[in-house]
């Protein structure tokens, strides 16, 4: 039998293995967003995943402000060995650098990707005010009603904004862009009559839709979306242009080993790959969908490429 002392020893050994645990190494994964929204809740499905497998605490920070930037400028100036990572959404990296001279980052310079977690795309949603059931149709209404020829969106600079550029420009529709704080008040004038159209979330317009209030007539993505069968995509509405699609990177500063890449990266896949998560990861409206930091490097500056003319051609400044 064990007697007092050695029990007594066997606690004193179990809290001293834990408070060496408690004491290892921790990785800030900060997010530049509230708690609560889409990439909020893929940061903290991934984390929890990725604790396990890699044996290490890894805590969701989260530092809301100025569309992401806060984030990323914190993360360029951290040490490249692990303790700290960021996950932001494509604005911070590919929108944002066009729209602000001074930007305490460089996208390209500062940054080890480490791996997408998620990709989406948006909805095209039209409003009682205009009177047509297919993309084809809304945009030739708009055209021949040019007055009230609109789109709105979350707020001026983001992911949204410039979708309907691009959208409007390919289309050959000039739609005047109308910016709101948040969707909430984007889609209560949809659905008042005071817009036709708007660039939104599958999540945020959804109940909507379904109830007859407003019409998702196309989404953005390659694919339809799970949620919405019937919606077609951009090409299947009678638009010859490419997707236009948002994702979620993880990143590191600039210099990670490229073993530690890879670890962490791999890290990410397994999480990714647990169904489970990716149930969740759906929930919130976006779609789990790894790929390897050399992919997620690519997609980058790809889409830094791209969105450079329908951004310029806006006009639009974030300074």
């Amino acid at each position: 039998m064990i007697n007092r002392r050695q029990l007594a020893c066997s606690v004193l050994a179990f809290a001293s293995s834990c408070a060496l645990a408690q004491a290892g190494p921790t990785t800030r994964l900060l997010v530049g967003f509230p708690a609560g929204s889409s990439v909020d809740g893929v940061a903290r499905m991934v984390a929890d995943e990725m604790r396990t497998t890699l044996n290490r605490s890894i805590v969701v920070e989260n530092k809301p402000g100025a569309g992401g930037r806060i984030v990323m400028t914190e993360t360029k100036r951290a040490a490249p060995d692990g303790s700290t990572l960021v996950l932001t959404p494509i604005g911070a990296m590919v929108m944002i650098p066009h729209t602000v001279k001074k930007l305490a980052y460089d996208p390209a310079a500062d940054f080890t990707p480490i791996g997408r977690a998620a990709s989406y795309g948006y909805v095209v949603t039209a409003g009682p005010m205009v009177p047509a059931t297919t993309l084809k149709d809304a945009l030739g209404w708009l055209k021949a009603n040019p007055t009230r020829a609109s789109f709105g969106s979350p707020g001026a600079g983001g992911a949204q904004h410039f979708a309907g550029v691009l959208l409007s420009q390919e289309a050959g529709v000039a739609m005047e862009h109308v910016a709101y704080k948040g969707s909430g008040p984007a889609l209560t004038d949809l659905i008042g009559g005071n817009i036709a159209l708007t660039i939104g979330t599958s999540t945020e317009t959804l109940e909507h839709h379904r109830s007859g209030k407003v019409r998702i007539l196309a989404t953005t993505a390659g694919k339809r979306l799970r949620q919405l069968p019937d919606v077609p995509t951009l090409r299947e509405a009678g638009l010859q242009m490419a997707p236009v699609e948002g994702w979620f990177g993880v990143y590191a500063p600039a210099g990670m080993p490229p073993a530690e890449v890879e670890r962490w990266s791999g890290a990410l896949k397994a999480a990714l790959a647990k169904p489970a998560v990716q149930d969740k990861i759906r929930a919130l409206g976006v779609e789990p969908d790894y790929a390897s930091a050399a992919e997620l490097g690519a997609q980058q500056a790809a889409d830094y490429k791209r969105w450079e003319a329908p951004i310029k051609a806006s006009g639009f400044t974030n300074d």
